[in-house]
C-alpha cells in the first residue's frame, strides 16, 4: 500500500471515531430530552391539558431553523429531524393521557 492509502485510511479511523463519539453524544441528549418530555407528559396528564401544543411546536421548528442556518445544517433537514422528535412525543403524551385516563388521543375529554 501507498503511504498516501496508509494516511487516508487513519484519517478514516479518525474521522469515523469522531462520529462514533458524536452518536453516543446524541443517543445520550435525545435521552435526557425525552425524560424531560416524560415529566411535561405527566404534568400535563394531571392537569388535564392537550398533548400536543401546536403554537409552541410552531416556535420551536423556527427556532431550530434558525439554529441550524447559523450552523451551516440545512434547515429544512432540521425541520423533519424536530417534527419527527415531536411526534413520537406527542405519542408518549398522549399514552400518558390515556394512563390517567384524560380522554382520547387528542388530550379531549370523552
Amino acid at each position: 500500500m501507498s503511504d498516501n492509502t496508509d494516511q487516508a485510511k487513519a484519517k478514516l479511523l479518525e474521522l469515523r471515531a469522531s462520529i462514533d463519539n458524536i452518536d453516543a453524544a446524541l443517543v445520550h441528549m435525545l435521552a435526557e430530552r425525552f425524560r424531560c418530555t416524560k415529566a411535561v407528559g405527566h404534568l400535563k396528564a394531571v392537569h388535564d391539558l392537550p398533548p400536543a401544543d401546536p403554537a409552541r411546536e410552531e416556535r420551536q421548528i423556527a427556532r431550530l431553523r434558525r439554529l441550524a442556518d447559523d450552523a451551516n445544517l440545512d434547515p429544512d433537514f432540521a425541520e423533519k429531524f424536530l417534527n419527527f422528535i415531536i411526534r413520537e412525543v406527542i405519542r408518549h403524551h398522549e399514552a400518558i393521557a390515556e394512563e390517567h385516563g384524560n380522554g382520547s388521543k387528542t388530550g379531549e375529554k370523552a
